[in-house]
């Protein structure tokens, strides 16, 4: 998923429409872009539930704001009604996604939104879950307040991409993160790749880990490059993700830094092996966790793995390498999005590709990404797409 870039907004004021009763596209999609900004905040602490954004308008002025912070918690509207109190009555609220209406953890944020007396309701994404879809907004036109929906839907879209999957499907949305040399090799022949990209990429890929649920490497990985699998962002802000290590045959030394490390965050083995077998137990004195999954050859079933995640509440995940992994998730189109940086740098053939064998020998069997993007951070170029 591609991370929201903060928007400049200093104003609370947006564009008058010519009369107050009159929906203005231009100020409704003002004000909807805050909400997104709003909603932004709760990415990678919200799962299973979505992340949604809300903002109260009366008068042209913001009067409250609101995101949802995490599952169990208030919803976004919710939030923003509450900070407005008695001055919700008679405003406007923007929500990203359309309001719930049904008992979970929390009452329906419709029934909160109709007795606070709100005007009118813009809303950007509809909700696919059938206890919630169109179900909301129907009671509140029901109760008289005015519902416009669809604003921004596309921007309010992808920030929910990993949940609209996860209730869909009920597997989480995956992104493969991978960085190479101009000629597409993500380490020497000898297997260095420290450093493959600059600074200013690797702060993204640290924005990245602290916007999703899990961060997922092979066994290759872990034993080349013994990585942290840590969100480190300036000031020691952010969060670290849940971290999966897959090795299939737990050829593995329970002493590499990301089972040795304290972090908040679990951290599992997937592996084929019995989880109270010899070689099982001396990671499970260390804390971490020993998933036994169904084999696919002879290694761990990665949609199995998924599955698994997947019913755990964790909607979006993160691959990090290495070749053998990112090949497997391409090659049984488990994948979802890109994230591929590419640095000014040549290794030649004896490096080592980032994509692994994909089985293609003719250019008609190439996969194809859609919706490709660039954007450039520092020397480097970061290609993302929809696989």
């Amino acid at each position: 998923m591609r991370l929201l870039t903060r928007a400049r907004l200093e104003a609370t004021r947006a564009p008058r429409a010519k009369r107050a009763a009159d929906f203005d596209r231009a100020v409704a999609e003002f004000f909807m872009r805050i909400a997104l900004e709003e909603a932004a905040k709760g990415l990678g602490r919200t799962s299973p539930n979505p992340v949604v954004g809300a903002v109260l308008v009366k008068g042209g002025r913001i009067i409250a704001r609101g995101y949802h912070k995490k599952a169990g918690t208030a919803h976004a509207e919710v939030v923003a009604l509450e900070a407005a109190g008695s001055r919700a009555r008679g405003a406007d609220l923007y929500s990203t996604l359309e309001p719930c209406d049904h008992y979970g953890r929390t009452p329906p944020c419709s029934l909160a939104i109709i007795e606070a007396g709100v005007r009118r309701v813009f809303t950007g994404s509809s909700d696919p879950n059938p206890k919630v879809s169109g179900k909301g907004v129907a009671r509140m036109r029901r109760a008289g307040v005015k519902v416009v929906t669809g604003v921004l839907q596309e921007e309010a879209d992808k920030l929910n991409r990993p949940f609209f999957k996860s209730i869909r499907t009920g597997m989480p949305w995956v992104t493969l993160k991978a960085a190479a040399t101009l000629d597409g090799k993500l380490a020497t022949a000898t297997g260095d790749s420290r450093w493959v990209t600059g600074e200013k990429a690797r702060e993204w890929v640290h924005r990245l880990r602290d916007n999703v649920d899990v961060i997922l490497v092979g066994a290759n990985t872990v034993r080349h490059d013994d990585p942290k699998l840590t969100t480190r962002l300036p000031g020691g802000k952010g969060k670290d993700p849940l971290r999966v290590v897959v090795d299939s045959h737990l050829r593995l030394s329970p002493g590499y830094t990301v089972f040795t490390q304290k972090s908040p965050a679990r951290t599992i083995i997937a592996t084929l092996e019995d989880p109270e077998g010899r070689k099982a137990k001396r990671f499970l004195a260390q804390g971490v966790e020993v998933w036994q999954l169904r084999k696919k050859g002879d290694r761990v079933d990665l949609k199995a793995l998924l599955r698994r995640l997947g019913k755990s509440g964790l909607n979006h995940v993160l691959v990090e390498g290495g070749a053998e992994m990112y090949g497997s998730f391409l090659r049984e189109h488990l994948a979802d999005e890109l994230a591929l940086f590419l640095a000014p740098k040549l290794l030649g053939r004896q490096g080592m590709s980032w994509a692994g064998d994909l089985g293609v020998k003719e250019m008609t069997q190439a996969l194809s990404v859609k919706d490709l993007t660039f954007e450039q951070h520092g020397q480097d170029i970061l290609l993302q797409a929809l696989l």
